[in-house]
Order: structure tokens, then C-alpha cells, then sequence
């Protein structure tokens, strides 16, 4: 990849250069363009939905039989596996995450279009019991042109989620990734096109979400919405799908609570704290964000967790032994460290970290340091918005029904973690934590096959899961009349 090449857009199926503005794609660790590309302008979305729409109503995709759409999607799932240290080198570059992370992305996106082939193809339609005389049965259809709405902290794993389902469904999908991660989806069609998915299905938009995003939001033909990213955002969209009484996924932010208590195993506990919220350099939605430790080990507890956080790699996405590398802009880190500095303003204490980092290999990236701040309470604003970033805050907790109510108190409701030997209060509290998922002596594990999403403003529906293909179908209940009699309505 050239970087002084200008970057082709997908349009119905059409590569092509965007009508809008031209603007870098830039790499986090140094500032640099790694490429350039026209954004698409409401021109191009109007051209890519009724595009989509054509291609939904006379390609033929909906109406092949499921094994036969399933062979495509295998297919994806083969072409993204033959290529996936380039993919993963890509990705690295797109939005600054280290390599060893960006490959695991790449694998998990392989799996989730083979795990939608196989749901695909296995999906069952029901014949409900009888009530009279009359076979029914329900069934699913597809629902025409959809869109998907990605963020820039994990592209390609995030757009595999909402296109695997979407094709498998018999859909055409119009995929809107972040204005400064536009790599990956752009790659994922490529892959597309030559699996065989048919020509003008889909469409991916770069630009600016509150240009391209609300035209495609809007658009009349676009059937339903699955977006990740910013309860903001995601609630602007839901406003929109309201008034077209479209459905709409919404998976938003998060202000996740982990909890330690006094019978936990702390080596376990201590890697799965700076795990949850330093990986992806805390650029997540899970992100394990607040933290509460047993009052009776707190300070042994803080002590270990700060000598981890500041031994964390942080450095170059490149190079094979980095655990955390830059943030995605400059602008974001700005926005981090506002936090911090209002966090210490409001009377909290920076334990470790607090700095962006400078000279050698960060001079030029968007570094900041693994941060963990104390002497907070959980009413306070960095205990209660999302910031997005590698800084945990940490409060020592007395009681359990104290700290069950710490836990809940906040508007997000994504994830939670529990550490405790003891299972019977593993399972209280897992029941209790009010959360979309919950991990116990563990935290940020995935499976494909497992349903995700969050409550109250972390967001609306699921993802994932094996049922996750029927967020992108209708159903349809069918009566066969049986009867040998005419209805008994004619004189």
C-alpha cells in the first residue's frame, strides 16, 4: 500500500473514488499518513442504497438456498485466514493497536463468518401447534438493504459482526466504518467480491459520521441499522429509526466495575484488572473502567496492580513484545487527559501513570501512559462517564450490598467482572451486577457463539450468538387452511 495513493470507495459494487473530501488516513504511532481517499458524499449514498436495493431485488442472493449462501460466506472465512498477516499488518496500521493484537482481530473476523455460514445454513424454521384447521408455521425473510455502523477501535472484528449476519440473512449492506479507520472494511469487500457475494450487495462509505452516517440513517430504503459506538451517537440514531419505526441494534459505551474481593486469587485478579482496562490501550467499551477491591486487601492489592501497570510494554504497534500502544489521535488523547486532570482536581490521587509519554519512540504517536487514580468516589464524574482510554479509577469497598450498589450506579450497563474463589457469591453477584455480560475470574473473553450487548445506555439488542442472523431477517407467520368446510361466513 502506497501511501500516496488515493484509496478507491465501494459504491453498489463500483470501485471508484468518493465525491467528497479528500483527507489522510493516519497511523497513531507516528502521525504519518498511510493513505488517502475521497470520502463518499450524500451523492454516493443515494447511489449506494438504491444500488443495493437493485442488486437485493434481482440478484438472487435472498433466494438461493441457505447451503448456498453459506459456501460464500466459508469462503470469506478461508480468503481472510490465507491473508491474515497482511490483514493484521493493515489493521496495526488503521487504528495503532500492536500486532499481537491486531491478529487475533483478524482471526476472530475469519470465525465469525464461519460460524454465520454454519448458522446460515443450519437455521431452522418452526411449525407452530395447531389451534384449529390450520398448519402454521413461522418463518424468516430478509429484510433488503441494511446498514452497519463501525467504530475505529476494532475494525475489522467489529464490521465481520455486522456483515457476516446481514449476508447470511440474504441481505444487501451498507457499511459506514469510522472516518479514521477505513482500511479494513474496505478490505473486507474485496474479500467479498472475490467469495463470490454478487455485485452490488455492498457498499462501504468512508466520512464523517454526521454527514454519511445520518444520510444513510435516514434513507428510506435502509431497512435496519446496526451501529457501534457512542451512546450520543447511538441515541441520535435511535431518534431516526423511531420516527421510520425501523429496528435498530445499538451497542454504546460502558463504564464497566470490577470486583475483588478478599478470597480472590490475586495473581489471576491482578492480570485480569490490567488486562480489562489496558489492553487495546483501554480504547474499549468493556473496558474493566472502575474498580473495586476489598476493603481488607486493598492496599496489598493497589500496590501489585501499580507495579504491573507500570512494568506494562508500552510502545511501537510493531514490534512484537508491545501491550500498549498509541491512542487513536491526538485529539482523543487530549480528551483522556482532561479527564485525569479533573479526576485530580476533584481530589483523586494518580497511584501510576498520569502522563503522555515523549522522546524516541513516542515522539511523534499519540502515547499515554497506563494511569490509575485514587481517592475518588463513585458519584464523581470520572467514575461515571466513559473516557475511553487506558485510566482506571479504584475505591475500596466495605460490604457486599455496598458494593452491589456502587456497581450499579451508573447509566451503563455492558460489562462487569467478579474475582472470588467462592462460586455461591460468584453467582450472586453475577446475578445481581446489572450487566449484558459479566466475566468471573476472567475478563475480555470472547466467543462468537455467545450473545452480546448491554442494557440501559450501553445499548439496545444483540449481537452474536447463533440466533444473532435473525437480527437481520423479518419473520413471517404462514396459515395453510386445512379446513373441508368454507369458512363459515357466506350465507
Amino acid at each position: 500500500m502506497n501511501p500516496n495513493d488515493t484509496l478507491q470507495i465501494c459504491v453498489a459494487g463500483n470501485w471508484r473514488l468518493g465525491q467528497g473530501d479528500r483527507y489522510a488516513s493516519l497511523y497513531p504511532a507516528t502521525g504519518e499518513p498511510i493513505a488517502w481517499l475521497n470520502a463518499a458524499s450524500v451523492a454516493d449514498v443515494e447511489e449506494a442504497i438504491v444500488g443495493a436495493d437493485l442488486a437485493f431485488r434481482t440478484s438472487g442472493w435472498a433466494q438461493r438456498k441457505p447451503h448456498e449462501r453459506a459456501a460464500v460466506l466459508y469462503r470469506v472465512a478461508q480468503l481472510i485466514r490465507e491473508r491474515s498477516e497482511v490483514l493484521a499488518q493493515r489493521q496495526r496500521l488503521d487504528n495503532g493497536k500492536p500486532i499481537s493484537e491486531t491478529r487475533g482481530l483478524v482471526a476472530s473476523a475469519a470465525a465469525t463468518f464461519q460460524f454465520f455460514a454454519a448458522a446460515c445454513e443450519t437455521l431452522e424454521e418452526t411449525i407452530t401447534p395447531m389451534r384449529g384447521d390450520n398448519l402454521t408455521m413461522s418463518v424468516y425473510e430478509a429484510m433488503g438493504v441494511v446498514a452497519a455502523i463501525t467504530p475505529w477501535n476494532s475494525p475489522i472484528a467489529s464490521e465481520a459482526q455486522k456483515m457476516a449476519p446481514a449476508l447470511a440473512a440474504g441481505n444487501a449492506v451498507v457499511v459506514k466504518p469510522a472516518e479514521v479507520t477505513p482500511l479494513m472494511a474496505l478490505e473486507l469487500a474485496r474479500i467479498c467480491d472475490e467469495a463470490g457475494v454478487p455485485k452490488g450487495l455492498i457498499s462501504v462509505l468512508p466520512g464523517k459520521g454526521s454527514v454519511i452516517g445520518d444520510a444513510i440513517t435516514l434513507h428510506p430504503l435502509v431497512r435496519r441499522v446496526s451501529f457501534t459506538g457512542g451512546t450520543t451517537t447511538g441515541k441520535h440514531i435511535a431518534h431516526i429509526a423511531a420516527d421510520k419505526m425501523m429496528p435498530v441494534s445499538l451497542e454504546l459505551g460502558g463504564k464497566s466495575p470490577t470486583m475483588v474481593f478478599e478470597d480472590a486469587d490475586l495473581d489471576h485478579a491482578v492480570a485480569g484488572v490490567l488486562y480489562g482496562i489496558f489492553s487495546s490501550s483501554g480504547e474499549s467499551c468493556i473496558a474493566g473502567s472502575r474498580l473495586f477491591v476489598a476493603r481488607g486487601i486493598y492496599d496489598t492489592f493497589m500496590e501489585r496492580l501499580a507495579a504491573g501497570a507500570a512494568a506494562l510494554r508500552v510502545g511501537d504497534p510493531a514490534d512484537e513484545r508491545t501491550q500498549v500502544g498509541p491512542l487513536i489521535t491526538a485529539r482523543h488523547r487530549d480528551s483522556i487527559e482532561s479527564y485525569v486532570s479533573m479526576g485530580v482536581a476533584d481530589g483523586g490521587r494518580i497511584r501510576t501513570g498520569g502522563t503522555r509519554l515523549a522522546g524516541d519512540v513516542f515522539a511523534r504517536g499519540y502515547y499515554y501512559s497506563p494511569t490509575i487514580i485514587e481517592g475518588v468516589t463513585n458519584d464523581q464524574r470520572i467514575c461515571q462517564e466513559e473516557i475511553f482510554g487506558p485510566v482506571l479509577v479504584a475505591m475500596p469497598f466495605d460490604n457486599e450490598q455496598d458494593l452491589i450498589a456502587q456497581a450499579n450506579d451508573s447509566v451503563y450497563a455492558l460489562a462487569a467482572g467478579i474475582w472470588t474463589r467462592d462460586y455461591k457469591k460468584a453467582w450472586r453477584f453475577g446475578r445481581a451486577v446489572q450487566a449484558g455480560n459479566v466475566w468471573i475470574n476472567t475478563y475480555k473473553q470472547f466467543s462468537i457463539s455467545t450473545p452480546f450487548g448491554g442494557w440501559r445506555d450501553s445499548g439496545l439488542g444483540r449481537e452474536k450468538g447463533r440466533l444473532g442472523i435473525l437480527q437481520y431477517m423479518e419473520q413471517k407467520s404462514m396459515y395453510w387452511g386445512l379446513n373441508e368446510q368454507p369458512l363459515p361466513w357466506s350465507a
